[in-house]
């Protein structure tokens, strides 16, 4: 089946053809540039990570349209917590005002809402409104909405190979089991594929300590486009690139 839409890009009209046999099935957004949204208008920081928690919404739906079984949203590095205090404090409620508003279409809608990262360092309140998304949307059989909370990668990793020797040392595992598999168990994204399809706005061409394992292999789309500013049709652009690649995984 073939989904036909369009996509302008400085003006000029372009017809996209959307294969759905073949949606990417595990889709990562480093959503980037809601600051600079906000100072082009001379807003403070603040407004444009309240904007773009509106786009979050609109990409969800979206994406759970298209048939994508798993959205991963870098919502909040472990770096992050060296941003001006007042700007912290925004982001930590964020959480709690995007899931009281959104939680009822998100049940509705059969979204199942997980968290990777620390969680158990951030604000009570935070903690409270992820718990309750968790627990309300587990039974859901759609789309997975996997948020990145307090969120590092190497600090995964490093946590990972911590806890596999330990279990060595307990002997629960060989020395001899060890191999990607067994890391990639260990990781937080141990019951999630990994990532096909990896979007990251604004115009930063960089990962920035965002799934540095799984992302191994996914294929990357980058945009100028500032997170605020991110539409159904730019998904839908990232899609049909991602479709129109060949995915080789080191063969020929």
């Amino acid at each position: 089946m073939l989904d036909r839409i369009s996509f302008w890009k400085k003006e000029e009209k372009t017809e996209l053809n959307i294969r759905h046999d073949t949606i990417p099935a595990h889709v990562a957004i480093i959503m980037d540039g809601n600051g600079r949204w906000a100072k082009r208008r001379g807003l403070p920081r603040v407004a444009g990570h309240h904007e773009g928690m509106k786009v979050v919404k609109k990409v969800v739906k979206y994406a759970n349209s298209l048939g994508i079984k798993v959205l991963t949203l870098y919502a909040f590095s472990t770096e992050n917590w060296k941003r001006p205090r007042e700007e912290v404090d925004f982001l930590m409620r964020l959480p709690g005002e995007f899931l009281n508003s959104f939680l009822p279409e998100l049940i509705e809608q059969n979204v199942r809402v997980t968290i990777m990262g620390h969680k158990e360092v951030l604000p009570i309140h935070t903690i409270q409104a992820v718990d309750e998304a968790i627990e309300k949307t587990k039974n859901n059989t759609g789309l997975i909405l996997n948020f990145a909370l307090n969120y590092g990668s190497r600090n995964e990793i490093t946590t990972a190979l911590t806890d596999i020797i330990r279990d060595i040392e307990a002997g629960t595992i060989g020395r001899d089991a060890v191999n990607e598999d067994l890391v990639s168990q260990y990781l937080m994204t141990s019951s999630l594929p990994d990532p096909d399809l990896l979007i990251r706005t604004s115009g930063e061409v960089r990962l920035s300590n965002f799934m540095l394992w799984q992302l191994a292999y996914s294929e990357f789309w980058f945009t100028d486009v500032n997170w605020p500013d991110f539409k159904d049709e730019h998904l839908k652009k990232a899609i049909y690139d991602y479709q129109n690649r060949g995915r080789r995984y080191g063969g020929v």
